[in-house]
């Protein structure tokens, strides 16, 4: 299975280089809050010119079902092909790709496939948000690996593991598709939202509320990897607007908390005071009065915890909130344990 990628300090050097070379004299440019960005960029993938490789991949330029493409490829164990696209710089807007993934397993092994796109990636390869398809998940006959047939992750800190055990059936779900076969992918980002489209359709596969990656903008890649050929081509980048949003925000405060659950609705006050990456508070509401609060924070993204009564039900539970803070309101995601899921949102009282 995926696990995150963490590459030499040459892959980033060499990514500065070629990105510097770039010209773009071709291309449109728009400033964006953070960078000089173009508005819209095509790279046909017909070759390999505008690709920066991690270490251990190997890309080639190749035909297959009827076009021209890049084929990504590494000889390791389970480790992702990583191919940064050069002079790409990402905040909002859309991307589109066609992609296919050709398995290459040995005799025995079960690999539903793993391919997509990263974005909002550091330099070096270190951190990104990513979309990626299983293909072979879509026609099992197992429900739960049908679920499983397009991801979301935040490499490197929140991994399709942690994520699927954390909070099930939330960054995952079932989209119709087929190995060997190319596939239409679309990924919209606005601000702390990002929706992936298969296959042109005009309804997402997958919403992801609160994008959990540290940073706001960055570069694009290809992403593959190990016991299969990835195929990509005709990618479609469209910088938009960028959403008036910045990290680091406070959590410490007094917050009204309102949950829209599949339970029900669930309010209450949330008090915290923040020491560098801990929080701790009370929690006073529906769940019970004056509940110990404890949890982390990071760059204006919070996790929280604390235990608290059902009604009509004996025994406690534990609620689970994370989401972001920007400004003086926050939202995210929010479950209690065995009770409900659902979302929550805060505003801070002065």
């Amino acid at each position: 299975m995926p696990r995150s990628i963490r590459v030499s300090s040459a892959f980033g050097i060499a990514l500065l280089l070629l990105s510097a070379a770039q010209t773009g004299a071709a291309r449109e440019v728009a400033k964006t809050d953070e960078a000089v960005a173009p508005t819209s960029q095509t790279f046909a993938l017909t070759d390999i010119k505008d690709l920066v490789l991690a270490p251990g991949v190997k890309a080639e330029a190749v035909e297959y079902r009827g076009r021209k493409a890049v084929r990504l490829t590494k000889d390791a164990a389970d480790e992702p092909a990583l191919a940064y696209i050069n002079g790409t710089q990402f905040r909002d807007g859309t991307i589109d790709v066609d992609i296919a993934t050709k398995l290459v397993k040995p005799p025995g092994v079960r690999r539903p496939g793993f391919s997509g796109i990263a974005f909002r990636g550091r330099d070096d390869g270190s951190h990104y948000e990513l979309f990626y398809l299983r293909p072979g998940n879509a026609t099992e006959d197992d429900q739960a690996k049908r679920n499983h047939s397009v991801q979301y992750t935040s490499e490197p800190d929140f991994g399709w593991e942690k994520l699927r055990r954390n909070w099930p059936f939330i960054y995952e779900s079932y989209a119709d598709l087929q190995t060997d076969e190319w596939t239409k992918m679309k990924i919209e980002v606005h601000g702390r939202q990002s929706k992936l489209y298969v296959n042109g359709s005009d309804r997402p596969s997958l919403i992801v509320d609160g994008l959990k990656g540290e940073d706001l903008q960055g570069a694009i890649a290809l992403w593959g990897y190990t016991g299969q050929e990835t195929y990509f081509s005709n990618l479609r980048i469209s910088n938009s607007k960028p959403e008036p949003l910045e990290n680091n925000r406070e959590a410490a405060g007094t917050w009204e908390v309102t949950c829209a659950t599949d339970a029900g609705g669930i309010s209450g006050t949330l008090k915290l005071v923040r020491q560098d990456s801990n929080l701790v508070g009370i929690w006073s509401g529906e769940l019970g009065p004056d509940q110990q609060v404890s949890g982390v924070w990071r760059d204006g993204y919070v996790e929280l915890t604390f235990g608290g009564t059902w009604h009509k039900q004996p025994g406690t539970v534990i609620a689970t909130f994370a989401g972001w803070v920007d400004g003086d309101s926050a939202k995210g995601r929010v479950k209690v344990e065995g009770r409900a899921d659902g979302r929550w949102t805060a505003e801070r009282k002065k």
